[in-house]
């Protein structure tokens, strides 16, 4: 009898870690478990690995365009980088190759039960979660790691007025030809929104990004490298030091972004999620597209600027962010734009509840994915062992409360709550990682995965 079954009647300790997601937190963490040789079950409900870098997957937001916003080099797992062959911000189907490869090399893929969506978890008295899939089989299990995504839910906010043409959310967006013979608006200043304004900038008849705000635009490559390298291996300064430094480095390569008709920024460098885009300046340069600031009123085809100027469109294209929820086990989270999760992977009121995906930084994220993973396999594994770092660990989660701002003041917006330093975070996560004596990232694989990398990058491409 399968001890994961609902009433089966076995011990607390027989039963496994269910995994939700198979996209990049859900491998991490999947690798993370068989590494240690933690039992675990693995549900994702497409037919395939890769979450949302799957253009095939229902309901990503993933778009043509779309290239890593970090560098190949500092965006891959521990253990398994980013091929040389890459370019250095790749694109998303070099990216979803890259996760396949990773995936079939570590053995995961096998272990995947595709097209398998989960509906509801629920904790008994004991302290064991059910897991309810739609089709309504249902198994238990110790813990459950959820890694379904935090882009998948579109932030659609309501425009005054009434617009007589169309409005839509950019998770349905997908490519430049949609833009073909229309006066497009974009809204938002987030770097797909960026991405897609300069889509429109290029295909469109008429072109305008809004921005509620000024924000800083960091090239993707400074004196011939990718701008994060540099932050990595250069000489750290504080940040009291390093925002009016790097800010003015900006101001002399971009010049006074009102030149453009954007605003100035109303935050010191670094306290937004960093717009990480080279050619919406390049376009606006060129004059292949406007900048304005918020709407003030939409009336039939006129949309009224907060700055009084008008302007006629056929299509508003909402980049507006998305909503961090999570359906199946919503009641356990506090909110849909950031749950509570101590160093955003653990539940801090329900034992055995843990997340991957869904830390707000200022970095690549696959690394942190992965140090996350490595973290809640140690925890399982000593607290399967009854080892007192788990009761310590176990401590931590309840009442740790750690400043991750990095001497950060984060605008107050509904994407920057919880928000967090990349470099506060990082050297915290070693310092309990080395504390616990658990490991911050996973093994390389025992052979190259360079022959399966190119035979899934032709599969993708094909």
């Amino acid at each position: 009898m399968n001890p994961n079954m609902h009433g089966s009647g076995a011990s607390p300790d027989q039963y496994d870690t269910c995994v939700i997601g198979a996209g990049p937190a859900g491998l991490a963490v999947a690798r993370a478990l068989r590494e240690r040789n933690l039992p675990y079950t693995h549900l994702e409900r497409h037919t395939a690995v890769g979450g949302l870098w799957d253009m095939e997957n229902p309901g990503t937001p993933m778009y043509e365009s779309a290239h890593f916003i970090s560098s190949k080099t500092l965006s891959g797992f521990g253990g398994f980088p980013m091929p040389d062959s890459y370019a250095d911000y790749p694109p998303h189907r070099d990216i979803l190759a890259y996760l396949r490869s990773f995936a079939d090399t570590y053995g995961l893929t096998e272990r995947v039960e595709f097209g398998t969506e989960v509906a509801n978890v629920e904790k008994d008295p004991e302290g064991i979660w059910t897991v309810t899939r739609a089709d309504g089989r249902q198994t238990r299990h110790r813990n459950v790691v959820m890694c379904s995504g935090a882009q998948w839910y579109p932030n659609v906010p309501d425009l005054p007025g009434h617009f007589n043409g169309e409005i839509r959310h950019t998770i349905g967006y997908r490519s430049p030809e949609e833009l073909k013979g229309k006066r497009v608006l974009v809204v938002g200043g987030g770097n797909s929104g960026c991405d897609i304004a300069c889509d429109a900038a290029r295909s469109a008849d008429h072109a305008v990004i809004s921005m509620r705000r000024g924000y800083w635009f960091i090239p993707k490559h400074l004196f011939g490298r990718p701008v994060d390298t540099i932050a990595e291996t250069g000489p750290k300064l504080p940040m009291w030091l390093e925002q009016p430094i790097f800010g003015a480095l900006l101001r002399v390569i971009n010049g006074d972004p009102r030149r453009l008709g954007l605003q100035k920024p109303d935050h010191k460098l670094f306290e937004t999620h960093p717009a990480l885009n080279s050619m919406l300046i390049h376009h606006l340069q060129h004059g292949d597209i406007q900048a304005k600031p918020g709407i003030a009123r939409v009336q039939g085809d006129t949309v009224t600027f907060t700055d009084g100027t008008q302007d006629h469109f056929d299509l508003i294209l909402l980049a507006t962010g998305y909503r961090h929820k999570v359906p199946y086990a919503q009641k356990y989270l506090t909110d849909e734009q950031h749950p509570d999760l101590y160093l955003s992977a653990f539940s801090r009121e329900h034992t055995g509840l843990f997340g991957v995906g869904y830390v707000e930084t200022n970095s690549g994220a696959y690394k942190l994915f992965d140090m996350q993973a490595q973290m809640i396999a140690g925890f399982i594994q000593d607290t399967a062992l009854g080892k007192p770092s788990a009761e310590r660990f176990a401590r931590l989660i309840r009442a740790d409360r750690p400043d991750l701002s990095g001497g950060l003041k984060f605008v107050d917006s509904p994407r920057h709550k919880g928000y967090v330093d990349s470099v506060a975070l990082v050297k915290y996560l070693r310092k309990l990682i080395s504390s616990m004596g658990w490991r911050a990232e996973g093994n390389p694989p025992p052979v190259t995965s360079a022959a399966r990398l190119t035979a899934v990058k032709a599969e993708v491409r094909s």
